[in-house]
């Protein structure tokens, strides 16, 4: 089992305020303050593109991982794995279903105190819904870092093996394929067949890598605070994943050196203190303690 440790590496429906009105009552916490932030997104990224193209920080960290024509990611990448689980407590704590204890009057340290759970009303997103069942019904509660161990598989404890989300990948290209993202096709690795999802729409997948660069190259803000809390956390775990050097591989020797510098003032970031900073979301910088600490 590889420790945590070890790893340093629209379409915007309109609605009758009446329905508006029916469906703000089934809304969880923070799930306002998510959708306007999606929808300002979109207008910024293509006022013509469609919800189906909305991607999840899982989806958009398996596209970065993808082989585009082969449609699978590398076999000598054994970080992915705890990354999208990463990718998907902090896809929950954005959409306000999860937030971590109070530190208390002992100030407990981000990695130390339990993942709650703020709402249990569905995302929609059968595997963020999985793990949120999961985060619910376990008492006591357990640490983020537990938490991705857990959710990876990576446990000792026979008991709690059950945790274990299954066939990620697998199930995020399928959704991808989905969104029209990637296709399916069958290869033989001649020992045996594997289903593989190639990339059918290369506009989107070129959009997420811009976005990428342009947030350590033209839209660098030189202050974690400032930044989109989604933007900042693809950055750590595209990182995390060890998946983020693909999105810089296309830039020139100059832009790819200053990528990697500002990726490294990232990381030398102390989680603690951001997320002891106004309007920072504790959970995000959890996760960040977990794979960089």
């Amino acid at each position: 089992m590889t420790s945590l440790t070890q790893r340093n590496s629209g379409l915007v429906q309109r609605r009758t305020e009446a329905s508006r009105t029916a469906a703000d009552k089934e809304r969880g916490p923070g799930e306002d303050e998510y959708d306007s932030r999606r929808g300002e997104e979109e207008e910024e990224d293509d006022k013509g593109d469609s919800k189906e193209t909305r991607l999840t920080l899982m989806e958009e960290v398996l596209l970065l991982g993808l082989k585009d024509r082969e449609g699978y990611t590398s076999f000598w990448n054994d970080c992915i794995s705890s990354g999208l689980r990463g990718c998907m407590l902090i896809e929950l704590a954005l959409r306000g279903r999860l937030q971590l204890e109070a530190s208390g009057m002992r100030r407990k340290s981000l990695l130390t105190r339990k993942v709650l759970c703020k709402s249990d009303t569905p995302t929609g997103d059968m595997l963020l819904d999985e793990a949120l069942k999961h985060i619910k019904e376990t008492q006591p509660p357990e640490t983020v870092q537990s938490w991705i161990e857990l959710l990876s598989g990576e446990t000792w404890n026979p008991l709690k093996l059950h945790y274990q989300l299954r066939n990620v990948r697998e199930r995020l290209a399928k959704n991808l394929v989905e969104k029209g993202v990637l296709t399916t096709e069958k290869q033989n690795f001649l020992l045996f067949d594997m289903t593989t999802h190639p990339l059918t729409n290369n506009t989107i997948k070129q959009r997420l890598v811009r976005k990428v660069q342009e947030a350590v190259l033209e839209k660098w803000v030189n202050e974690p605070q400032r930044m989109d809390k989604r933007l900042l956390a693809l950055l750590f775990l595209a990182h995390s994943s060890d998946v983020l050097e693909n999105a810089f591989a296309p830039l020139l020797d100059d832009q790819y050196d200053l990528a990697m510098k500002r990726v490294r003032l990232l990381l030398d970031l102390d989680p603690e203190g951001e997320a002891a900073k106004s309007g920072a979301n504790e959970l995000v910088w959890a996760v960040v303690a977990a794979f960089t600490k």
